[in-house]
């Protein structure tokens, strides 16, 4: 069985380390290839480079933000290549992936990694335009129980949806996590947030929360790693606080989970999730966690057992969890290994695997008999 994982990266974020993380996972008798559209600033792009070592990567010219002749040239690359089913990530991706597929007659698979809260009128268009191919896949497989029902909200046929939990690659979190006794004296405790910098994620409330807590103590910092549309202004922003000396914004990083491993608290603040894999990363590596409480989320958080939430946009509430977890290590080290423990049991990308190999064959199976 051949599947070609096909996705519209700018960056390197959940959904691609996502598919790193089910390509690595998946047995040996399934190959599986990566195609991605060659975007301007996609240039270098990490997830090609990752995933080279696993299997054969494509890249896709696209003479703009939707070039319309990719989907003839994925649909020739798919018969080339002799592909059995493609399976595709993202609003763009699962529009193109859906047409390629119908024109080479082989099976579509989408999984939704979240739905987008978006105020660009652009966007909004690609995103409607996204939802309604869903419809024509042959599966939607969404990560997240909230996201499944999301999908049937939006009239995707019952019999085309099929869950499979989201997991993630814990033997690289592991593997950093066993450093934990190396790491250096530090003179500032180090909240952090690992992540995509877009509209959803609502880091203001971080910056905020940050700026209380920082006018009653000098011994906290504020690390916030990854990259987006939204850096430039919340950058901005930054610039206007008072705490703004001790708020590092430090992009992306591959050096991410060693940076990881040295928070003392890990903070979300977002509106919409599917299920965080930043989060599931801070879960397995045993670092505190404060968020607010919204769906996707209280999949891997449950408040006062693996973490604390806060009801949405309550920055007091959030403001004291924080403090109650930088100050009380008792609690702080409990709901970590809690976290920990429960991620381990319920996320892990090889039962995830597993799942998708068995959903590709029966999906095969069934395209035979039809």
């Amino acid at each position: 069985m051949k599947v070609l994982q096909f996705i519209c990266s700018t960056g390197f974020y959940g959904a691609e380390r996502w598919v790193l993380a089910l390509t690595k996972h998946l047995p040996q008798t399934t190959t599986s290839e990566l195609a991605v559209t060659d975007e301007p600033g996609t240039e270098e792009l990490e997830l090609v480079k990752q995933f080279t070592p696993l299997g054969k990567t494509h890249r896709l010219p696209m003479r703009n933000k939707f070039d319309i002749q990719v989907v003839r040239h994925l649909a020739k690359l798919i018969k080339e290549r002799e592909i059995d089913i493609i399976h595709t990530h993202g609003y763009k991706s699962d529009i193109i992936g859906i047409l390629a597929a119908r024109k080479a007659g082989i099976p579509c698979v989408v999984t939704p990694h979240g739905f987008e809260n978006a105020a660009d009128f652009k966007l909004k268009a690609f995103i409607w335009a996204g939802n309604i191919a869903m419809k024509y896949a042959d599966l939607v497989v969404p990560l997240s129980r909230q996201l499944l029902q999301d999908v049937r909200e939006l009239n995707v046929p019952e019999h085309k949806t099929r869950y499979i939990q989201n997991g993630v690659d814990l033997s690289e979190v592991e593997a950093v996590r066993q450093t934990k006794d190396q790491q250096a004296p530090k003179t500032k405790r180090t909240i952090g947030f690992v992540g995509q910098m877009i509209s959803r994620k609502n880091i203001k409330d971080i910056l905020d929360c940050f700026t209380t807590l920082r006018a009653k103590r000098d011994d906290v910092e504020l690390v916030l790693l990854g990259d987006g549309e939204s850096r430039p202004e919340l950058e901005s922003y930054t610039q206007t606080l008072p705490s703004r000396e001790d708020i590092h914004f430090l992009g992306f990083r591959n050096d991410r989970l060693q940076l990881l491993r040295d928070f003392d608290l890990f903070v979300m603040t977002s509106t919409l999730e599917g299920i965080p894999r930043c989060l599931m990363e801070a879960c397995a590596m045993e670092i505190p966690v404060s968020a607010y409480d919204i769906a996707g989320i209280d999949q891997l958080i449950t408040h006062n057992e693996t973490g604390l939430l806060a009801p949405l946009y309550d920055k007091a509430q959030l403001l004291e969890h924080w403090e109650m977890l930088l100050d009380d290590n008792a609690l702080a080290t409990k709901l970590a290994h809690n976290s920990r423990l429960f991620v381990e049991e319920n996320f892990s990308a090889q039962r995830m695997a597993n799942e998708y190999d068995t959903l590709f064959v029966e999906l095969l199976e069934s395209n035979v008999n039809a």
